[in-house]
Formats: structure tokens, C-alpha cells, sequence
């Protein structure tokens, strides 16, 4: 229990937590970075890492000079990519062997290959889209190697979706993150940042029920 409100509570609190970190481990803390975003978007039991406002806090404690703003972008945007073709690729090698069944009503082998027609047609679009939803820009890699997508169409977009996701959180940091009402209001801004990145998706939920 002490370890998960602990959790929270950096979460929560980026804004002050980060720079504590980079005053204790130095430029460590790149690699911790790396390997929070790597998490989020290559491990399928990792959905809850705090990627949107960690990228935005990264971005507003870089341009104090703490971090350097560039090798920042370079290294997450990296990490998201590797992250992305990880997922891909544990997706690939995994939804043939647990879509078997033609009878199973969860794991029918005909959702498989709705998937695969899916994303032959919007994976483009799904997978950059993702991007900016907390949770199923987890899922979506996977569920695009499960589908199995065009490899090199989804490297092609998932370098895109990595670059527009990581390039605008921490720019959108380092530009608007120490203005002083943000900087006050930063937890507070972290929540709202987090409830429209899945405003549209509860939109269409609503919207699918109702129909």
C-alpha cells in the first residue's frame, strides 16, 4: 500500500519530484527517462506509467537548463520508437498462437483476422491517434503486430506518431511549463492534460452505448 501511494504521489508531483531526482542521480536520469517511456509504450503490463506529463515536466525542467532540451527529444522520441516496435513485435509472434480457436468467443480466431483488415485499411491513423491516449497507445503496437500490419508501413508511423507525441509534450514543457500559473497549477494541469487525452475516447464509448 506505502509502495502505490508512494507511486501516486510522484506521479502527482512530477513537478517536484524530477528535479530532486536530477540533483541526486545527474545525467542518470536520462536513462531512467528512457526506460519509463520505453515501459509505457513496449510493455503491455505497463499501460500506467505516466508518459503525457512526464514529457511535459521533462520539457519545463529542461528549459530552467537542468536537461538539455535536445538530446531530451532525441532519446524519448527513441524510446517511444523502440517501444513501439517491441510491442509490434510481441503482438506478431504472440496473436496466432493465442487466437487459435475458430469456436472460443474471446479468443476467435476470426477477430484476428478482423483485426488484420482493420488495420491493412486505418492502422496508419490508429497508430499515430494513439499516440495521445494514455493507456491505449500501449495497446495499440501490440494489437497492430497481432493484426499483423505491414511492418514497414508501421514503422513508418510509428516514427511519426513517436516524433509529433514526444516533440510536442516536451516543447509544449519547455515553452509554457514555467509560466507561473502553470508552474503553481502544474498538478492541476497534469490532471486536465490527462482527462482530454481521454476525453474522446469516453466521447465515443458514450456515443457507441447511446447508439
Amino acid at each position: 500500500m506505502d509502495l502505490l501511494l508512494s507511486f501516486v504521489d510522484l506521479v502527482l508531483h512530477l513537478d517536484r519530484h524530477l528535479p530532486l531526482l536530477i540533483q541526486q542521480y545527474g545525467t542518470w536520469i536520462y536513462l531512467a527517462l528512457f526506460l519509463v517511456i520505453f515501459c509505457e509504450t513496449g510493455l503491455v503490463v505497463t499501460p500506467f506509467l505516466p508518459g503525457d506529463s512526464l514529457l511535459f515536466i521533462a520539457g519545463a525542467v529542461a528549459a530552467t537548463g537542468a536537461m538539455a532540451p535536445e538530446i531530451l527529444i532525441v532519446l524519448l522520441i527513441s524510446a517511444s520508437f523502440l517501444g513501439d516496435n517491441t510491442n509490434y513485435w510481441i503482438g506478431r509472434l504472440a496473436g496466432p498462437r493465442i487466437f487459435r480457436s475458430n469456436t472460443s468467443r474471446l479468443l476467435n480466431r476470426d477477430y484476428l483476422e478482423k483485426t488484420h483488415q482493420f488495420y491493412q485499411k486505418h492502422g496508419g491513423k490508429a497508430i499515430i491517434l494513439a499516440r495521445f491516449f494514455p493507456i491505449i497507445r500501449t495497446f495499440a503496437p501490440f494489437v497492430a503486430g497481432m493484426g499483423s500490419m505491414d511492418y514497414r508501413r508501421f514503422v513508418v508511423f510509428s516514427f511519426g506518431g513517436s516524433s509529433a507525441w514526444v516533440g510536442s509534450f516536451i516543447l509544449g514543457g519547455y515553452f509554457f511549463g514555467n509560466i507561473p500559473f502553470i508552474k503553481q497549477n502544474l498538478t492541476l494541469v497534469m490532471l486536465v492534460i490527462i482527462f482530454i487525452s481521454i476525453l474522446p475516447g469516453i466521447i465515443g464509448y458514450l456515443r457507441h452505448r447511446f447508439q
